[in-house]
């Protein structure tokens, strides 16, 4: 692409913040898909979610925690930054950076509200309960914002968390498939609601019959966009 940004950073280096070890993979094979000229920067923090309470948002302590991290990744030559926990998403409406800083599924909203109907039904799927409840609240902000009257539905697949967090994408395909079964009829999309499911996207859409929207994938997308030109 001659005299655009990705002549001026040809393999751009691009900082993934994680909170759990289980979002790291995930968060890079997304990358490696929809913009393989990126190279990902790994900063893990993992009591980032452990230390998180299990009921409501990040303490103001925890927040400012990953205001450190960001500063960090900028300050050591990020050319982008891509938050993998969706608790800590909303703090990117706080930051002033002079690179772009990703919310972990700002993208997968925009790309789900893309696939629906306008009324229809989606489902939010998570492995914790707080993962999901998180997410429903600020995807239907989202589809607010967006005048759409898409309506998601929570759901829990709780055998997830360990096949995730092994690595067994069967297990994990199949704890999730038979949580949404009963959820689907109507449903227009599936909207994973954590990184650590992103493996099982593909093998879950052709189960369920609809489309499955993974994070990592839809902000490998919009990094590519911002950081080059390329159009989603």
């Amino acid at each position: 692409m001659s005299g655009g940004a990705a002549d001026r950073v040809p393999a751009p280096r691009i900082a993934l913040i994680s909170a759990t070890p289980t979002a790291v993979g995930p968060a890079v094979a997304g990358l490696a898909e929809g913009f393989p000229a990126a190279q990902p920067w790994n900063l893990l923090d993992d009591r980032l979610l452990a230390d998180a309470p299990h009921d409501g948002p990040p303490t103001a302590q925890l927040m400012e925690r990953m205001r450190r991290l960001i500063g960090y990744a900028v300050a050591g030559g990020a050319d982008a930054v891509l938050l993998t926990c969706s608790l800590y998403g909303p703090i990117t409406d706080t930051i002033e950076s002079p690179v772009p800083v990703l919310a972990p599924d700002t993208a997968a909203f925009a790309r789900t509200l893309a696939l629906s109907s306008g009324s229809g039904r989606i489902l939010v799927l998570a492995s914790l309960e707080a993962a999901m409840r998180d997410s429903a609240a600020r995807f239907s902000a989202a589809a607010a914002a967006a005048g759409s009257a898409a309506l998601p539905v929570g759901v829990v697949a709780p055998d997830a968390f360990g096949a995730a967090r092994d690595g067994d994408v069967p297990a994990l395909s199949e704890a999730l498939r038979a949580a949404c079964l009963p959820h689907l009829t109507g449903a227009d999309a599936v909207l994973l609601a954590q990184y650590s499911l992103a493996p099982a996207a593909a093998t879950l859409s052709t189960a369920l019959g609809v489309p499955v929207v993974a994070g990592p994938q839809a902000a490998a997308l919009a990094l590519r966009s911002a950081l080059t030109g390329r159009p989603l």
